[in-house]
């Protein structure tokens, strides 16, 4: 039997989850954790076969918590389980390092196989996603690690000269990577770069 543990801040929808995988031949829930905090904890006595991870938890991001989870759990597969299915979070997710990506209102069938097909050690996306990715693969939004600081900080509200100090780049370099960025998501002003972030889930999540 596989072992999961499930972090997502829905409680009523975990008990239902956890209620669906132990019920099943598939797997067993083995913990629940509530934030990243919660995972954190949790991990740190023992590891499961497949992390079903939320990418939007109330003390982080899901998505960025990968890299570091993997620095310290190589071997951890983590599934991801959430409600968005924006292009910008499915390839930060799996940029991330994330064995698989599932929506909520996948079928009980398919978030039981996706459990099953990450446990082996294989990526697993529910078809919603997979469609998703096809239909847009040559239109692709990818931003650098240092477009993203980037971007967050626009979108925090901060000047130039205080992106330039938090950055520790000169004001040039950043106005440089400002506009950059601008033409790469096509915009014409700060407001519509903000817009844009926000609505395709461009930077970090959190609840």
């Amino acid at each position: 039997m596989v072992s999961v543990m499930i972090v997502d801040d829905h409680k009523a929808f975990v008990e239902g989850l956890e209620q669906l995988i132990n019920q099943s031949d598939v797997a067993r829930v083995t913990d629940v954790g509530y934030s990243v905090a919660d995972c954190r904890k949790l991990l740190a006595y023992a590891l499961p076969d497949v992390l079903m991870l939320d990418v939007g938890l109330p003390d982080g991001d899901g998505c960025l918590f990968c890299p570091e989870l993997l620095r310290q759990y190589p071997a951890l597969k983590i599934l991801m389980l959430t409600t968005y299915a924006e292009i910008a979070v499915i390839s930060r997710a799996l940029d991330g390092g994330a064995f698989g990506y599932i929506l909520k209102n996948s079928t009980s069938e398919e978030i039981l196989e996706g459990i099953s097909v990450v446990a082996s050690g294989e990526r697993f996306l529910c078809d919603e996603v997979e469609i998703l990715l096809k239909k847009n693969a040559h239109n692709r939004i990818k931003l650098t690690q240092r477009e993203q600081q980037l971007l967050k900080l626009i979108v925090d509200g901060y000047s130039n000269q205080e992106i330039s100090d938090r950055m520790c780049l000169a004001p040039q370099t950043i106005k440089g990577y400002r506009a950059n960025l601008t033409f790469k998501l096509q915009t014409q002003n700060t407001a519509q770069l903000v817009r844009m972030a926000i609505e395709q889930k461009l930077v970090p999540i959190v609840h």
